[in-house]
């Protein structure tokens, strides 16, 4: 009797994970929570950073700005050759490289989606509320 209640319980779990389905590639995946965008500091600059090795914020804001497996809209003003012509930081040699440190013909797929490290700065309450201290208060005492 409990071998077939095992086979039975078996059985049932394997058409349960038949039944899931999984995405094939990542443009038949859909975001199923909208981001929420805040307004963004005004005239920022350059927002120190809080941790070692922390990558730069966003000064500005990011609505509409899109980055894409086909579109990388950051790069209009931050690439190596408008950088200097729109003012705004360029984009450090280290995102041309691949893991091995060659150079890559662009912008190496391992650092393509700006938007993974280089978040927009904004002032909202947070959601959790921590005790962080940044480095520099922590140095200070």
């Amino acid at each position: 009797m409990r071998k077939i209640l095992a086979l039975i319980l078996t059985a049932l779990a394997g058409f349960a994970v038949a039944e899931t389905q999984v995405a094939k590639d990542i443009n038949s995946t859909v975001e199923s929570v909208a981001p929420a965008y805040t307004n963004p500091v005004k005239d920022a600059g350059n927002i120190a950073t809080t941790f070692p090795f922390q990558p730069p914020l966003v000064p500005h804001s990011i609505r509409g700005l899109q980055v894409t497996a086909n579109a990388n809209q950051c790069l209009g003003c931050h690439s190596p050759e408008v950088s200097s012509t729109t003012g705004a930081t360029r984009v450090p040699e280290s995102h041309f490289m691949d893991r091995d440190g060659k150079r890559t013909e662009g912008t190496s797929p391992r650092r393509y989606f700006c938007l993974q490290c280089h978040v927009q700065q904004t002032e909202v309450n947070p959601i959790v509320q921590n005790k962080f201290e940044t480095i520099r208060d922590h140095q200070g005492k």
